[in-house]
């Protein structure tokens, strides 16, 4: 087989498996665009279940719960112009689409990538693909309940010290929420990040704690640009929780690689 052959193949291969990754977040998108989910009470426990509703759908409904949940009291969720509030339930539906869909994502490109990596980096793939998942949802939990609403809050706090009436655009509402929920879900990789370039070689447990000044400087950047403030204040609500996930992360590839030497000694 020819060079160019096999780069045909490869390509091809690629759009196969990229065509699967958007079927599967395309129809997790449809399903939260056009159904609601209806309580049931059935024997003293609260069930859902899906019916047709493409107007109250479920992306409306987690819309609401935002909005109850993370608006500070006082403030008017508004749209500004027709469609607003129907673009923000497409924004919503995607960043669900996709984390649903992760499975199929995290399968297929790792089905693509694995006929090029050696046997021991595609065990450390494998080993931390279900954390990964799991540290992503973890970040966007974070982030929703400990974060965002007093990010939130004490924004309008300025507002409301100057007697400001403060009405809160809905695409705006939910691109802010989406944006932490992406870079804290982001951020939690980062002791996998740090796990999986200490097992496959790329560096050692000690690379971590030598250069720990330059990645709190780093973080503590990182903080600063996502913030939508400038009053160096929350920030630090980003820059704190990844700087403890460094450390946690430091702490574990160490322990790995002193349980690593014991074993071969």
């Amino acid at each position: 087989m020819s060079e160019i052959q096999e780069i045909t193949q490869h390509l091809n291969e690629l759009r196969t498996r990229i065509l699967r990754i958007v079927i599967a977040v395309g129809i997790v998108i449809a399903f939260i665009l056009s159904f609601h989910f209806t309580p049931i009470e059935f024997s003293g426990l609260t069930l859902y279940y899906p019916e047709p509703q493409p107007l109250d759908n479920i992306a409306a409904q987690i819309t609401n719960q935002m909005r109850v949940q993370l608006v500070p009291e006082g403030v008017a969720l508004i749209q500004t112009a027709p469609g607003q509030a129907f673009f923000a339930q497409i924004y919503i539906a995607a960043l669900v689409g996709i984390v649903v869909s992760m499975p199929v994502v995290v399968r297929e490109l790792s089905g693509f990538i694995a006929p090029a990596l050696k046997e021991r980096e595609i065990k450390v793939g494998r080993s931390i693909a279900l954390p990964a998942l799991g540290l992503f949802v973890a970040g966007c939990v974070f982030s929703y309940v400990m974060v965002i609403p007093y990010i939130l809050d004490f924004l309008y706090q300025y507002g409301e010290s100057a007697g400001i009436v403060t009405f809160l655009n809905i695409v705006d509402f939910v691109t802010f929420v989406l944006q932490f929920l992406l870079a804290f879900g982001i951020s939690f990789q980062l002791p996998l990040v740090m796990y999986a370039a200490t097992v496959s070689g790329l560096t050692d447990a000690s690379f971590w704690r030598k250069n720990i000044r330059y990645a709190i400087v780093a973080i503590v950047v990182f903080g600063a640009i996502i913030t939508p403030d400038g009053s160096g204040v929350t920030m630090w609500f980003i820059a704190v929780p990844m700087i403890a996930l460094y450390l946690a992360g430091m702490i574990v590839v160490e322990r790995k690689q002193r349980q690593s030497k014991v074993l071969h000694t």
